[in-house]
């Protein structure tokens, strides 16, 4: 397989995880559980509000990382 070929396949693979990404975030507000995990860390005050989702971001990289090895095995 040419290089080209490569770069080509290596894009449309990149495309279609975007879209993934991106439809998921646009559903993220209809799942409820979706940045409310427990390990979040949110902090309100009167006019101040802290949001660092620690939980979240570690089950979206464990759940990323799976689907890029998932793709990349051969």
């Amino acid at each position: 397989m040419s290089s080209i070929e490569q770069l080509g396949r290596a894009m449309m693979i990149g495309g279609i995880v975007l879209a993934a990404i991106g439809g998921l975030l646009m559903l993220s507000g209809k799942i409820p559980w979706i940045g409310k995990l427990p390990g979040d860390i949110m902090i309100e005050k009167k006019n101040f509000t802290f949001y660092f989702p620690i939980a979240t971001s570690i089950l979206l990289s464990v759940i990323l990382s799976f689907l890029f090895w998932l793709i990349g095995r051969k």
